[in-house]
Protein backbone atom coordinates (compact mmCIF):
# COMPACT_ATOMS: atom_id res chain seq x y z
CA UNK A 1 0.00 0.00 0.00
CA UNK A 2 2.63 2.53 1.28
CA UNK A 3 4.54 1.56 -2.03
CA UNK A 4 1.62 2.11 -4.27
CA UNK A 5 1.18 5.10 -2.44
CA UNK A 6 4.59 6.71 -3.16
CA UNK A 7 4.59 5.53 -6.73
CA UNK A 8 1.00 7.91 -6.85
CA UNK A 9 2.48 10.82 -5.42
CA UNK A 10 6.16 10.17 -7.71
CA UNK A 11 3.54 10.27 -10.92
CA UNK A 12 1.71 13.05 -9.53
CA UNK A 13 5.38 15.15 -9.46
CA UNK A 14 6.25 14.19 -12.72
CA UNK A 15 3.01 15.15 -14.17
CA UNK A 16 3.41 18.53 -12.70
CA UNK A 17 6.89 19.24 -13.52
CA UNK A 18 5.92 17.78 -17.03
CA UNK A 19 3.10 20.56 -17.26
CA UNK A 20 5.24 23.59 -15.58
CA UNK A 21 7.89 22.71 -18.65
CA UNK A 22 4.88 22.72 -21.32
CA UNK A 23 3.78 26.02 -19.81
CA UNK A 24 7.40 27.41 -19.31
CA UNK A 25 7.89 26.80 -23.03
CA UNK A 26 4.48 28.60 -23.87
CA UNK A 27 5.39 31.71 -21.68
CA UNK A 28 8.71 32.13 -23.38
CA UNK A 29 7.47 32.14 -26.96
CA UNK A 30 5.33 35.00 -25.63
CA UNK A 31 7.76 37.00 -23.73
CA UNK A 32 10.42 36.40 -26.94
CA UNK A 33 9.87 39.90 -27.72
CA UNK A 34 10.84 41.20 -24.58
CA UNK A 35 13.57 38.56 -23.88
CA UNK A 36 15.06 40.12 -26.97
CA UNK A 37 14.55 43.57 -26.01
CA UNK A 38 16.11 43.00 -22.73
CA UNK A 39 19.23 41.24 -24.41
CA UNK A 40 20.24 44.33 -26.61
CA UNK A 41 19.72 46.96 -23.82
CA UNK A 42 21.76 45.26 -21.02
CA UNK A 43 24.67 44.92 -23.65
CA UNK A 44 24.30 48.12 -24.64
CA UNK A 45 24.13 49.25 -20.89
CA UNK A 46 27.67 48.21 -20.54
CA UNK A 47 29.35 50.20 -23.71
CA UNK A 48 31.76 52.70 -22.18
CA UNK A 49 33.21 50.48 -19.36
CA UNK A 50 36.40 49.75 -19.44
CA UNK A 51 37.15 46.22 -21.11
CA UNK A 52 38.61 44.67 -17.49
CA UNK A 53 35.37 45.81 -15.66
CA UNK A 54 32.85 44.91 -18.16
CA UNK A 55 31.90 41.58 -16.48
CA UNK A 56 32.02 42.65 -12.90
CA UNK A 57 29.35 45.29 -14.18
CA UNK A 58 27.47 42.47 -15.93
CA UNK A 59 27.48 40.45 -12.76
CA UNK A 60 26.24 43.28 -10.43
CA UNK A 61 23.46 44.19 -12.88
CA UNK A 62 22.60 40.30 -13.06
CA UNK A 63 22.24 40.51 -9.13
CA UNK A 64 20.22 43.74 -9.22
CA UNK A 65 17.83 41.64 -11.75
CA UNK A 66 17.73 38.90 -9.46
CA UNK A 67 16.61 41.30 -6.43
CA UNK A 68 13.71 42.15 -9.12
CA UNK A 69 12.41 38.90 -9.66
CA UNK A 70 12.58 38.56 -5.81
CA UNK A 71 10.21 41.35 -5.83
CA UNK A 72 7.59 41.09 -9.43
CA UNK A 73 7.62 37.09 -8.70
CA UNK A 74 5.67 37.05 -5.03
CA UNK A 75 3.77 40.57 -6.43
CA UNK A 76 2.08 38.76 -9.44
CA UNK A 77 1.42 35.65 -7.65
CA UNK A 78 -0.30 37.76 -4.87
CA UNK A 79 -2.26 39.06 -7.65
CA UNK A 80 -3.31 35.80 -9.27
CA UNK A 81 -4.32 35.02 -5.81
CA UNK A 82 -6.61 37.75 -4.99
CA UNK A 83 -7.28 40.36 -7.51
CA UNK A 84 -7.33 37.77 -10.53
CA UNK A 85 -9.51 40.07 -12.30
CA UNK A 86 -6.37 42.21 -12.65
CA UNK A 87 -4.07 39.90 -15.19
CA UNK A 88 -6.04 40.91 -18.53
CA UNK A 89 -5.63 44.74 -17.92
CA UNK A 90 -2.01 44.23 -16.91
CA UNK A 91 -1.69 42.37 -20.03
CA UNK A 92 -3.30 44.43 -22.23
CA UNK A 93 -1.14 47.75 -20.15
CA UNK A 94 1.47 45.58 -20.85
CA UNK A 95 0.87 44.96 -24.45
CA UNK A 96 0.32 48.49 -24.97
CA UNK A 97 3.48 49.22 -23.26
CA UNK A 98 6.13 46.90 -25.76
CA UNK A 99 4.33 48.35 -28.97
CA UNK A 100 4.83 52.03 -27.55
CA UNK A 101 8.34 51.13 -26.69
CA UNK A 102 8.96 49.79 -30.10
CA UNK A 103 7.23 52.22 -31.94
CA UNK A 104 8.98 54.96 -30.13
CA UNK A 105 12.58 52.98 -31.26
CA UNK A 106 11.43 53.23 -34.67
CA UNK A 107 10.18 56.90 -34.48
CA UNK A 108 14.15 58.07 -32.83
CA UNK A 109 15.54 55.91 -35.04
CA UNK A 110 13.90 58.07 -38.41
CA UNK A 111 14.28 61.80 -36.45
CA UNK A 112 16.82 61.27 -34.36
CA UNK A 113 19.68 59.37 -36.41
CA UNK A 114 22.58 60.98 -34.68
CA UNK A 115 21.74 61.00 -31.07
CA UNK A 116 23.00 56.83 -31.12
CA UNK A 117 26.06 57.99 -32.24
CA UNK A 118 26.15 60.88 -30.18
CA UNK A 119 25.77 58.79 -26.93
CA UNK A 120 28.42 56.41 -27.86
CA UNK A 121 31.38 59.61 -28.34
CA UNK A 122 29.87 61.23 -24.83
CA UNK A 123 30.77 57.83 -22.97
CA UNK A 124 34.35 57.01 -25.07
CA UNK A 125 34.98 60.56 -23.93
CA UNK A 126 33.94 59.69 -20.31
CA UNK A 127 36.20 57.12 -20.18
CA UNK A 128 39.04 58.85 -21.50
CA UNK A 129 38.46 61.77 -19.17
CA UNK A 130 40.99 61.46 -16.33
CA UNK A 131 38.97 64.02 -14.37
CA UNK A 132 35.60 61.83 -14.57
CA UNK A 133 34.89 59.81 -11.42
CA UNK A 134 35.04 56.27 -13.10
CA UNK A 135 33.97 54.90 -10.28
CA UNK A 136 30.47 56.81 -9.93
CA UNK A 137 30.24 56.58 -13.65
CA UNK A 138 30.14 52.48 -13.30
CA UNK A 139 27.60 52.68 -10.57
CA UNK A 140 25.07 55.04 -12.59
CA UNK A 141 25.93 52.61 -15.44
CA UNK A 142 24.84 50.11 -12.92
CA UNK A 143 21.52 51.53 -11.44
CA UNK A 144 20.35 52.65 -14.75
CA UNK A 145 20.99 49.22 -16.01
CA UNK A 146 18.73 47.54 -12.97
CA UNK A 147 15.91 50.31 -13.37
CA UNK A 148 15.87 49.11 -17.41
CA UNK A 149 15.70 45.48 -16.01
CA UNK A 150 12.50 46.01 -13.36
CA UNK A 151 10.70 47.44 -16.09
CA UNK A 152 11.20 45.19 -18.59
CA UNK A 153 11.00 42.17 -15.76
CA UNK A 154 7.73 43.36 -14.37
CA UNK A 155 6.42 43.08 -18.56
CA UNK A 156 7.43 39.52 -18.93
CA UNK A 157 6.45 37.93 -15.80
CA UNK A 158 3.02 39.75 -16.15
CA UNK A 159 2.86 37.88 -19.53
CA UNK A 160 4.35 34.49 -18.61
CA UNK A 161 1.26 34.97 -15.77
CA UNK A 162 -1.38 35.60 -18.25
CA UNK A 163 -0.50 32.18 -19.61
CA UNK A 164 -0.83 30.27 -16.76
CA UNK A 165 -3.93 32.33 -15.04
CA UNK A 166 -5.74 29.56 -15.34
CA UNK A 167 -3.49 26.61 -14.07
CA UNK A 168 -3.34 25.70 -10.28
CA UNK A 169 -1.66 28.02 -8.12
CA UNK A 170 1.75 25.61 -7.58
CA UNK A 171 1.77 25.29 -11.69
CA UNK A 172 1.82 29.10 -11.32
CA UNK A 173 4.92 29.24 -9.02
CA UNK A 174 6.98 26.48 -10.77
CA UNK A 175 6.07 28.42 -14.23
CA UNK A 176 6.80 32.11 -12.57
CA UNK A 177 10.28 30.88 -11.14
CA UNK A 178 11.33 28.88 -14.30
CA UNK A 179 10.83 31.86 -16.56
CA UNK A 180 12.70 34.28 -14.02
CA UNK A 181 15.49 31.79 -13.55
CA UNK A 182 15.91 31.32 -17.40
CA UNK A 183 15.29 34.68 -18.22
CA UNK A 184 18.09 36.16 -15.59
CA UNK A 185 20.50 33.07 -16.37
CA UNK A 186 19.96 33.15 -20.08
CA UNK A 187 20.05 36.81 -20.75
CA UNK A 188 22.91 37.86 -18.52
CA UNK A 189 25.27 34.94 -19.80
CA UNK A 190 24.60 36.32 -23.58
CA UNK A 191 24.91 39.67 -22.18
CA UNK A 192 28.39 38.78 -20.84
CA UNK A 193 29.48 36.69 -24.29
CA UNK A 194 28.62 39.34 -26.27
CA UNK A 195 30.36 42.22 -24.45
CA UNK A 196 33.62 40.10 -24.54
CA UNK A 197 32.80 39.44 -28.13
CA UNK A 198 35.09 41.74 -29.36
CA UNK A 199 37.92 40.70 -26.79
CA UNK A 200 37.45 36.95 -28.14
CA UNK A 201 38.00 38.30 -31.89
CA UNK A 202 41.34 40.11 -30.96
CA UNK A 203 42.55 37.12 -29.35
CA UNK A 204 41.80 35.27 -32.27
CA UNK A 205 43.31 37.30 -34.55
CA UNK A 206 46.70 37.09 -32.75
CA UNK A 207 47.06 33.74 -33.26
CA UNK A 208 48.53 31.87 -36.13
CA UNK A 209 46.06 29.88 -37.57
CA UNK A 210 42.98 31.61 -36.71
CA UNK A 211 44.02 35.64 -37.64
CA UNK A 212 40.78 35.48 -40.43
CA UNK A 213 38.22 34.53 -37.23
CA UNK A 214 39.27 36.79 -34.98
CA UNK A 215 38.95 39.49 -37.66
CA UNK A 216 35.60 38.47 -38.85
CA UNK A 217 34.41 38.16 -35.50
CA UNK A 218 35.15 41.85 -34.13
CA UNK A 219 33.73 43.19 -37.77
CA UNK A 220 30.47 41.28 -36.72
CA UNK A 221 29.95 41.99 -32.80
CA UNK A 222 28.57 45.84 -33.89
CA UNK A 223 26.50 44.38 -36.48
CA UNK A 224 25.49 41.57 -34.24
CA UNK A 225 23.98 44.39 -31.20
CA UNK A 226 22.31 46.04 -33.95
CA UNK A 227 20.45 42.82 -35.16
CA UNK A 228 19.64 42.09 -32.22
CA UNK A 229 17.94 46.07 -31.35
CA UNK A 230 16.05 45.43 -35.00
CA UNK A 231 14.96 41.53 -33.88
CA UNK A 232 13.86 43.24 -30.66
CA UNK A 233 12.27 46.04 -31.76
CA UNK A 234 10.10 43.85 -34.33
CA UNK A 235 9.32 41.25 -31.66
CA UNK A 236 7.86 43.69 -29.62
CA UNK A 237 5.38 44.83 -31.95
CA UNK A 238 4.41 41.32 -32.64
CA UNK A 239 4.26 40.22 -29.29
CA UNK A 240 2.60 43.56 -27.66
CA UNK A 241 -0.28 43.03 -31.06
CA UNK A 242 -0.51 39.74 -30.31
CA UNK A 243 -1.21 40.26 -26.79
CA UNK A 244 -3.53 43.52 -27.39
CA UNK A 245 -5.70 41.15 -30.12
CA UNK A 246 -6.03 38.15 -27.54
CA UNK A 247 -7.65 40.87 -25.14
CA UNK A 248 -9.62 42.19 -27.69
CA UNK A 249 -12.42 39.56 -29.08
CA UNK A 250 -13.71 41.27 -32.19
CA UNK A 251 -10.22 41.82 -33.16
CA UNK A 252 -8.82 38.43 -32.40
CA UNK A 253 -12.04 36.87 -34.51
CA UNK A 254 -11.54 39.39 -37.46
CA UNK A 255 -7.27 38.12 -37.36
CA UNK A 256 -8.79 34.34 -37.21
CA UNK A 257 -11.29 34.73 -40.59
CA UNK A 258 -8.64 36.70 -42.44
CA UNK A 259 -6.20 33.71 -41.52
CA UNK A 260 -9.15 31.03 -42.51
CA UNK A 261 -9.05 32.93 -45.96
CA UNK A 262 -5.61 33.54 -46.48
CA UNK A 263 -5.52 29.51 -48.05
CA UNK A 264 -2.11 28.32 -48.32
CA UNK A 265 -0.31 31.53 -46.34
CA UNK A 266 -2.76 30.91 -42.99
CA UNK A 267 0.02 30.38 -40.94
CA UNK A 268 1.63 33.94 -41.77
CA UNK A 269 -1.36 35.77 -41.31
CA UNK A 270 -1.84 35.82 -37.85
CA UNK A 271 1.80 37.34 -37.19
CA UNK A 272 1.45 40.01 -39.87
CA UNK A 273 -1.75 41.50 -38.40
CA UNK A 274 -0.71 41.41 -34.94
CA UNK A 275 2.60 43.22 -36.25
CA UNK A 276 0.15 45.61 -37.80
CA UNK A 277 -2.04 46.30 -34.77
CA UNK A 278 1.13 46.85 -32.60
CA UNK A 279 2.39 49.20 -34.66
CA UNK A 280 -0.92 50.83 -34.67
CA UNK A 281 -1.26 50.79 -31.33
CA UNK A 282 2.37 51.78 -30.81
CA UNK A 283 1.80 54.89 -32.75
CA UNK A 284 -1.36 55.80 -30.78
CA UNK A 285 -0.24 55.27 -27.36
CA UNK A 286 2.85 57.42 -28.50
CA UNK A 287 0.86 60.51 -29.72
CA UNK A 288 -1.57 60.43 -26.24
CA UNK A 289 2.03 60.54 -24.47
CA UNK A 290 3.35 63.33 -26.54
CA UNK A 291 0.19 65.28 -25.78
CA UNK A 292 -0.12 64.75 -22.10
CA UNK A 293 3.56 66.05 -22.19
CA UNK A 294 2.90 69.09 -24.13
CA UNK A 295 0.04 69.50 -22.16
CA UNK A 296 2.22 69.26 -18.71
CA UNK A 297 4.60 71.75 -19.93
CA UNK A 298 2.23 73.96 -20.91
CA UNK A 299 1.17 74.06 -17.20
CA UNK A 300 4.29 74.10 -15.89
CA UNK A 301 4.92 77.55 -18.32
CA UNK A 302 1.63 78.29 -16.85
CA UNK A 303 2.58 78.47 -13.51
CA UNK A 304 6.05 79.81 -14.03
CA UNK A 305 7.96 76.77 -12.91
Amino acid sequence: MAGSSLLALIDDIASILDDVATMTKVAAKKTAGVLGDDLALNAQQVTGVKPDRELPVVWAVAKGSTVNKAILVPAALAISAFLPWLIVPLLMIGGAFLCFEGFEKVVHKLFHPKAESEAHAELVAAVADPQVDLVAFEKDKIKGAVRTDFILSAEIIVIALGTVAEASFGRQVGVLLAVSTLMTVGVYGLVAGIVKLDDAGLYLSRKPGTEAIGRAIVAAAPWLMKILGVVGTAAMFLVGGGIVAHGIPAVEHLIHAAAAAAGPVAFLVPTLLNGVLGILVGAVVLAVVMVIKRVALRGRAARGV
